[in-house]
């Protein structure tokens, strides 16, 4: 399979000077699979340059996996432009709620006075499910969920395919109220999406000095997704969900501080940034 990320900042997009090296878009992830299978990871304002880059590619069906409904995951789902190709077959993921379906959750969001058009006016064939918690085969790869610590219905993705794993965690608190070190595996929450992953990209929005006045708004610091990856044994961590306060300069200050944890928990890491590229194959794993 080959991710390229097309938006990878948190909580809101921020364009500008400050953040032209590691992208203002939200989250959006396109993976690619051996099978030709489209699978897409979120629908932040990253997925509307994703959808314009396929005007004129042909596709029977493609899958759209939302980890949860906050706007910053959402907002983009409006403007990609296959939703408005009549009969295209779009399969839309997310996490269950007891309360309302998936569809009736983000139709609240795709209906005026929010958005000028209602979910039921947009020709794509769209067909809401359950994030797969069982796991799901689409083509070449199996994709599984799992819920994790954050606001609201919220879950991870695992892919997996020909014996590598991407794991995607973006938004995840998994030290709320504990000390990640003490817990035995099966107790911390995203364990099972990410252990064992070849690449991981993982909620990184506050540095360790920051996390204290933001306790229980659902992200990581940066020891805590390094001690998370440590715990789950991942092979490379990407770090995801970029502050909207933080400029290039101060990511980068933070992946200082990232590589500085990893000599001793011994895990790769580097940032995420538009247009990263990560291909994952039986020849091994690559970043570009």
């Amino acid at each position: 399979m080959q991710a390229r990320v097309w938006g990878c900042r948190g909580s809101l997009a921020t364009p500008g000077a400050d953040t032209v090296r590691y992208g203002g878009n939200t989250s959006c992830v396109e993976v690619r699979l051996e099978s030709g299978d489209l699978l897409i990871l979120d629908a932040g304002t990253g997925i509307r340059p994703l959808g314009a880059s396929m005007d004129g590619e042909s596709f029977e069906e493609l899958h759209i996996f939302l980890t949860h409904l906050h706007l910053d995951h959402l907002q983009g789902l409006g403007f990609f432009r296959p939703l408005f190709r009549p009969g295209a077959k779009v399969h839309l993921w997310g996490p269950a709620s007891p309360v309302q379906s998936l569809a009736d959750r983000i139709a609240i969001y795709l209906s005026p006075p929010l958005f000028p058009v209602r979910l039921a006016d947009i020709p794509a064939d769209i067909t809401f499910h359950d994030a797969p918690e069982h796991g799901v085969t689409i083509g070449s790869a199996t994709v599984r969920a799992a819920n994790v610590a954050h606001q609201g219905p919220t879950v991870g993705y695992r892919i997996e395919e020909h014996g590598k794993t991407l794991a995607y965690l973006p938004d995840h608190e998994p030290s709320l109220g504990v000390e990640l070190s003490d817990q035995p595996p099966s107790w911390i929450s995203g364990h099972e999406v990410a252990h064992d992953a070849d690449v991981l990209l993982h909620d990184a929005q506050y540095g360790d000095d920051e996390y204290p006045s933001h306790v229980g708004w659902g992200h990581s610091s940066i020891e805590h997704v390094m001690g998370f990856a440590n715990k789950a044994d991942v092979g490379m961590t990407v770090l995801f969900h970029h502050d909207p306060y933080h400029s290039d300069d101060e990511l980068e200050a933070l992946l200082v501080e990232a590589r500085r944890q990893c000599d001793t928990v011994g895990d790769d890491v580097c940032l995420a940034h538009e247009g990263m590229t990560i291909s994952l194959d039986r020849d091994g794993i690559r970043f570009g």
